[in-house]
Formats: structure tokens, sequence, C-alpha cells
């Protein structure tokens, strides 16, 4: 729908519910009419957003069962062969052609108290397993292989849930890491990235803290399964010639911690309509690019069967800065997810990076960018100013507190973000950039600008024009967005 009609001189007041589930103590200050509505197109959007949400709660539902299902027959059939090979390593026969199988070139594990990450690269897709085991407190990783480049053992990098780690060839087919763990933990998530590029293959295990009754009910899941299956017929056994290595790696954005709330992911292309963007030398202009990008995350994120999405715009037309900002707050969003792919001067910097908002820009090219980014709705003659001063230091006290908040919410949420994309593809040298972006301002609602590359680099337009790349990229958004609403459930 086109806009400018009624955009420009419509403004109204606003007052947040008094149930808002991030501040209770919102109303009060709402009430004192600090924050304006942008304008009345904020209003009509919400109500269509609102009610896109609501029409795909039922897909929503529908691929939560599905994975549930699935989930449960193929952990359990896998859990069965593990569990018992931990225990007896000669259970596992040859497996096929070992020569059709791909080797092990690398094993990095690193560690924090707060979380930890094995990372297994190798020549070719393949197989994996995973089981927690007690006695000492360990997991272990199977994957399928015919043989390891990698050292056998060493410390991990860093302090925290991970000591050491074991690597042995099981067989003449499979290879055992063993995670040796210093407190409680679990398997986050679990998946294996197709080669790209100069990147090979790779299976990439995401460990979390977990509490010891945690832990102790995962590991007699697992011991539960195993049992329950072996005492039903073959599917518990390793059957000669055979070896049960087929877990699932988790969808992007999807986790192995359960969950009962679903958040609502905002995400917002930039740019559309007479605003443009950034163009490439090949003609490819930024509003475009965003906008399919969008797409494609909207889709990984919904398939995941774990969020909420909404889009602020759906096609080919321009949004306000402010606008954009309203809608986020208006419907409570968990989280704001920007996407931009800019130029500059120098066509030698290229990849990805991560934005959150601080008025002091981390460079000279992250303040060029958001000054561009917030000039060009002030050109366009509809920029106003959003947030009113006003007296009374306690209510200045709770608004900074209220920022300071959301501030440390989108740190988190830009830092698991760009730790899946480090994995993925390309980055910046700094990857975590921070500049005065205005669509990142919103008071109440966390917020990242995700800079998917650079128009002024021929390498990063072929990439951000390439539908497989703009997929990979999707997936690793996805996968930081669930790491980060992981970590805010612990």
């Amino acid at each position: 729908m086109h806009q400018g009609s009624f955009l420009k001189n419509q403004l109204t007041l606003a007052h947040k519910n008094s149930n808002s589930r991030h501040y209770k103590n919102k109303k009060n200050i709402f009430d004192k009419n600090i924050f304006r509505t942008v304008m009345q197109a904020a209003q009509f959007r919400k109500l269509i957003l609102v009610n896109r949400v609501k029409k795909n709660r039922f897909l929503l539902a529908s691929l939560a069962l599905i994975s549930l299902v699935w989930a449960s027959l193929s952990f359990g059939f896998v859990a069965s062969s593990l569990a018992q090979e931990a225990t007896n390593p000669n259970a596992v026969q040859e497996s096929g052609e070992v020569g059709d199988l791909p080797t092990v070139e690398a094993v990095r594990v690193s560690s924090t108290p707060q979380r930890a990450r094995l990372v297994i690269d190798l020549t070719g897709v393949s197989s994996f397993a995973f089981v927690s085991l007690d006695g000492p407190k360990r997991i272990a990783i199977d994957v399928r292989a015919s043989g390891s480049q990698s050292q056998t053992e060493g410390e991990a990098a860093g302090q925290g849930l991970i000591g050491s780690y074991s690597i042995t060839m099981i067989g003449q087919d499979r290879l055992r890491t063993i995670l040796m763990l210093s407190a409680s933990a679990q398997v986050q998530q679990a998946y294996v990235l197709e080669p790209f590029a100069d990147q090979p293959a790779r299976l990439v295990v995401d460990i979390i803290g977990a509490s010891d009754e945690e832990f102790l009910a995962r590991v007699a899941a697992d011991e539960a399964a195993s049992a329950n299956l072996g005492a039903n017929g073959e599917q518990g056994q390793v059957v000669s010639g055979e070896v049960n290595l087929d877990q699932v790696s988790d969808l992007p954005g999807a986790s192995q911690i359960q969950t009962d709330s679903r958040p609502l992911i905002l995400i917002d292309p930039g740019h559309g309509g007479s605003d443009g963007g950034a163009r490439a030398s090949n003609g490819a202009r930024e509003k475009a690019i965003t906008l399919m990008f969008a797409e494609q995350l909207r889709e990984v994120l919904i398939s995941s069967g774990r969020f909420d999405v909404a889009l602020t715009r759906e096609g080919d037309e321009a949004v306000m800065l402010e606008e954009r900002v309203q809608l986020a707050r208006d419907n409570r969003a968990d989280l704001l997810v920007s996407l931009h792919a800019d130029s500059f001067e120098d066509d030698q910097i290229r990849g990805a990076s991560v934005y959150i908002r601080d008025e002091q820009a981390t460079d000279v090219l992250d303040k060029v960018l958001a000054e561009n980014e917030n000039k060009a709705d002030l050109l366009a003659g509809f920029g106003i100013e959003q947030l009113e001063q006003t007296e009374g230091a306690v209510v200045n006290l709770l608004v900074d507190l209220m920022r300071r908040e959301m501030r440390r919410q989108s740190f988190s949420a830009a830092l698991a973000i760009v730790e899946q994309l480090r994995q993925s593809v390309r980055i910046r040298r700094f990857p975590m950039r921070r500049a005065d972006f205005f669509v990142l301002q919103s008071p109440d609602v966390p917020a990242v600008l995700v800079e998917l590359g650079f128009l002024s680099n021929d390498l990063d337009v072929r990439n951000l024009t390439s539908e497989q790349w703009r997929k990979r990229v999707a997936d690793a958004v996805a996968r930081g967005i669930g790491s980060y609403f992981d970590g805010i459930k612990r």
C-alpha cells in the first residue's frame, strides 16, 4: 500500500499495556507521555503484522509436531547404538566401503564457563551421533569417517565447561571424540555444514551449561532410549555390517533445549520504495537483496517451529525508520533484526558484520554508514524526533536503565549471531561493531543490524546475489538467534 498519502502530520499519543512482558513499570512511564508514536501508518501496519503472525500459527504448530515425532524416533535409535558402544567399543563393525568415507582434517574444542563448541573439519559431509555419559561426566560424539589427521588428545582452548578431549578411531569407519566435562553440561545444537568456498565440511556441536539434575536426566534419557529399543527388537542392537549413525542435524534456529515460549522475531529488510539503498556495479540494489534475504530468513525461522516471525515490509515499499522502530515496540517484538548490504569508497572492504547501537561508532567507516542510513529518511522529509525530553530525574533514570538492559541483550544477540556466522561465511576482521543506527534505538526491544556484505566489493556482490550463499547465511543467523534465546532461558 502506498504510504505517502497519510504519513505526514498524522501523529497520535500511544500508551503501552500494563501487562507488558518486558517491564511492569512501562505503563507509568508511557502515561507521562515520554514517547510518541510516529504515525497512524504504524498502527495500520501493526494490525497487518499481528494478523500475519496469527495465520502462521497453524503451520508452526504442525511443523513443531512433525519435528518432535521425527526427533523422538531418530534420537532413540541413535542413542541405543552409541550408549552400548560407549561401554563396548568392539561392538562396532565395519561399514560399507571405507574408502568412500570422509576423513577428519582437524578437531577444535573451545570452552568458556557458559558454553563450549566442538568443530570437526571433514573432507566431506558425514553422519554423526552424540550421547551424554556419567562416571565421569562426559559427552561422546561419533562421526562416520575413515581416518583422522588430527591429534589424538588435547586441552580445550579456554577454561570452562570442557577440560580435555580425546579422539579415537573405533573400527575402520568411526571416529569418537570424548569431551571430559568440568561441570554439568548438555548439547544445545549439533549440525553438519556442507563445504563452501575455501571452507571444508564441518560438524559443529554447541554445548551449554546445565544443572546436575538436567545432566543426569539427559544421561537417564539416553540409557532409557537404548534399553527400550533394545528390548523391543533388533533395532536397539548393532547389526553386523551396519552402524547406526543417523542423528538428524538440528534445524537452524532449533535447539535440544526444550522451551514453551515462542519469541516474536521482527525482520527488517533495509530500504525500499524510492530509497533503493546501495547499488552494485552490476546494478544489484540493496533494497532487493535485503528483502530476498529477509524472506529466506523468515522461512528458516518458521521451519524451526520455534518462532513467530514478521517482516517490516514484504514488497518494494518505503517504510520510515521511525515506523520500523515503532512496529517492533507496538508488537512487543522479542528481537528486531535489521538487514543491510552497504557500499564504501574502499572496494577492498568486504565480509559480514553485526552492529549494536552506540553513539560512539567503532571507527570512521561505521560512523559514515550510520549517518548515511539515518540521513536517508531525513532527506525524504519524514524524519521526526521520536523521544521527548522530559523533566524528572526518576523518569530519566528508569529510561536509562531500560536502554542499558536492551543494549546488554542486544550485545548478547549480536555475539551469538557472530559466533554462528564465523563458522559459515567470510566475516570482517572485527565483526562485532557499534554505530548509532537509528533503527537500533528502541528503548524496550533488543535490536541488531546485520551487515551482510558490501556492494562495493565484487566478491561480496557475487555472494549476495547467490541464493545458495544467502541460504547459508540465513541458517547461520537463525542458529545465532536460537542460541541467544537459549541463553535467555538459562
